[in-house]
């Protein structure tokens, strides 16, 4: 059984996550982990058993050992950070928000298909068994057919410095919203034929509250709000003609419950045991490279 070499680019706190994620999974090692002094990634390593540490991102990009580079810097650094990765070669594994708007996403989209180099985005929740589930149970038609969709995610997080600052691509948006935004497209798709929204801002300019409604060009609907202010319930709820599914957590899925038209529960599905849960995205990027 071949083991992929693992290396991360920054050594915060999503980075530790990851690296403790890496440590109960199979088939992979802690190889390399890069930050902008070598001292803090040699912090990093060592704590997290890493065998190496690299002072620079592109010595990381350079070392030829590694076979996928998990990208845990902060949104407005995504950009700068993959592409220097696809330039070298290696396949990436970049955290949400993916870039900090549409045009570099497509920028590094259309790099990564040039040099034919794996490119995906760490939105987690995508990647779990029971995210793939609802998606299943949709097809089964087990709620008949689905018409309108609703999601909510809050934390308090609106002291948070890489959240306020515009220039670290703060707000709501990217941080909970592409999650609302990820639930929404899963399940209905991504032919939207029109978005109306509104929001509120911090004293910084960045995106606090925000609700945001989905028309699609099937005639269904999304509802989605994302708070840094508030702690929320996370649920998400998709409802049909023959009842709805009621999701607990849609950041990271713990169970989904199948209600019929008379609000009786038939059915309740649980997540598996999970590592962190992200675990799910490593393997399906390895399996894809």
């Amino acid at each position: 059984m071949k083991i992929y070499n693992i290396g991360i680019i920054g050594c915060g706190s999503i980075a530790a996550k990851m690296a403790g994620t890496l440590g109960g999974m199979k088939g992979v090692k802690r190889y390399a982990v890069a930050s902008r002094t070598v001292e803090k990634a040699k912090a990093f390593a060592e704590k997290w058993q890493f065998a190496k540490a690299y002072g620079s991102y592109e010595e990381l990009a350079s070392d030829a050992e590694v076979d996928l580079i998990y990208i845990a810097t902060p949104h407005a650094m995504h950009y700068d950070n993959a592409r220097l990765c696809i330039e070298k070669g290696k396949p990436v594994l970049c955290e949400k928000a993916f870039t900090a708007n549409a045009r570099q996403a497509a920028d590094l989209l259309k790099l990564a298909e040039e040099k034919k180099v794996f490119l995906t985005e760490a939105i987690w929740t995508r990647y779990m068994p029971l995210s793939l589930k609802i998606r299943e149970l949709l097809e089964e038609g087990v709620i008949g057919t689905p018409h309108i969709l609703s999601a909510n995610l809050g934390y308090v997080i609106d002291r948070k410095e890489r959240i306020l600052r515009p220039e670290l691509a703060g707000g709501a948006l990217l941080d909970l919203g592409v999650y609302l935004l990820n639930f929404a497209a899963m399940y209905f798709g991504k032919e939207v034929a029109s978005v109306h929204s509104v929001c509120q801002k911090t004293d910084t300019g960045v995106d606090a509250q925000e609700n945001i409604t989905l028309l699609f060009k099937d005639g269904k609907m999304a509802a989605l709000q994302a708070s840094i202010h508030a702690a929320t319930d996370r649920m998400g709820i998709i409802s049909g003609d023959k009842g709805h599914l009621i999701v607990e957590n849609i950041n990271n899925p713990q169970s989904v419950k199948v209600l019929d038209t008379n609000y009786q529960t038939v059915a309740v599905y649980d997540a598996q045991q999970q590592i962190t849960g992200y675990e799910y995205q490593v393997y399906a990027s390895l399996e894809a490279i």
